[in-house]
């Protein structure tokens, strides 16, 4: 029998030099977490928690108040929930074209190809916990051109390998690696500028919400029958107490749970562990355990299960 693997919120372990905007003032605090799969960092200091992908890659980032992540896109689904704190998310090419903020608990799947960033507007360290669709996280992070040019300004350099080359530490890139490309204006054109309307009704759900629908049985927020109807390769439930019986099931997939509030006990054999909020726990397929709440009051937490779905595009004008 195969135990869940969990990843402890209190014992992750950032990377500050994890994207190209590393160095560039707004956005040198932010500390970045891979939980689960190699992700998107161009950073060989990035450390995987957990190495096995299934199917998708578990992420996070945390940053101060006033920090912002700059405009990249991706080629399949990421898919942001709040843990802690206030965050504004914005899109298009200048990041003018729409936004919303988001609150504790409530999620995002931002469609696919189009540049976004957020910040955190809220007065404390914030954290948002990612999803990203793929093995491989869609082969990389896409950034807007100007965000390129500012990083370069000050002193990091992304090589066409897709790796990052600090130049205040004396790194240049490598004989015949050239630098990375910069979008060209028809190639830009391509990029969709949806509005704030278009984006919110159609990928957001509030946890409130999810709450509520999650009473007596798990809330479908991402899946073709969830509240954000995309099928990006993995579908995601919002739990609460009494959403599930407390009796052991097993499932052909993987599933990955990451608990939002309270505390949830999780068993399996002999064995038990106890969750708390922002830990993340990997149960592999066919294992029977069992999942429920571990004390009184508010509990919820997000359950992520792989799909036969590709990890494609989700986004459709």
């Amino acid at each position: 029998m195969t135990a869940p693997q969990i990843v402890r919120y209190g014992e992750l372990i950032p990377c500050r030099t994890a994207f190209i905007d590393a160095h560039t003032p707004g956005s040198d605090q932010k500390e970045n977490f891979t939980i689960i799969g190699g992700g998107v960092s161009e950073s060989p200091d990035q450390h995987v928690h957990i190495k096995e992908t299934p199917g998708f890659n578990i992420g996070a980032a945390g940053q101060p108040p006033k920090c912002r992540n700059s405009l990249h896109s991706h080629r399949t689904a990421e898919v942001f929930y709040v843990l802690k704190g206030r965050w504004r998310f914005f899109w298009g090419r200048w990041g003018t074209a729409g936004e919303v903020v988001l609150q504790e608990g409530d999620i995002f799947n931002i469609p696919t190809g189009i540049f976004r960033g957020f910040e955190n507007i809220g007065d404390d360290y914030g954290m948002i916990m990612a999803i990203l669709g793929g093995e491989d996280a869609g082969g990389g992070v896409i950034w807007a051109p100007q965000v390129i040019e500012d990083a370069r300004e000050h002193g990091l350099v992304l090589g066409e390998n897709g790796v990052l080359y600090d130049t205040k530490k004396g790194e240049a890139l490598p004989d015949g690696v050239g630098p990375m490309p910069l979008l060209t204006d028809r190639e830009l054109a391509t990029y969709p500028e949806p509005r704030s309307d278009e984006v919110v009704s159609k990928y957001i759900a509030r946890y409130w919400d999810m709450m509520a629908l999650a009473d007596g049985k798990p809330c479908k927020v991402i899946g073709a029958d969830g509240l954000i109807k995309d099928r990006p390769g993995f579908e995601v439930d919002l739990l609460r107490r009494g959403s599930i019986a407390e009796t052991p099931y097993t499932t052909d997939r993987h599933e990955v749970l990451m608990v939002m509030r309270g505390h949830w006990i999780v068993r399996w054999g002999k064995e038990a562990v106890v969750l708390a909020p922002g830990d993340t726990c990997a149960v592999p397929p066919g294992l029977e355990h069992s999942l429920a709440p571990s004390m009184s009051g508010e509990a919820s937490l997000y359950r992520v299960m792989n799909t036969d779905d590709p990890a494609g595009p989700t986004w459709t004008r």
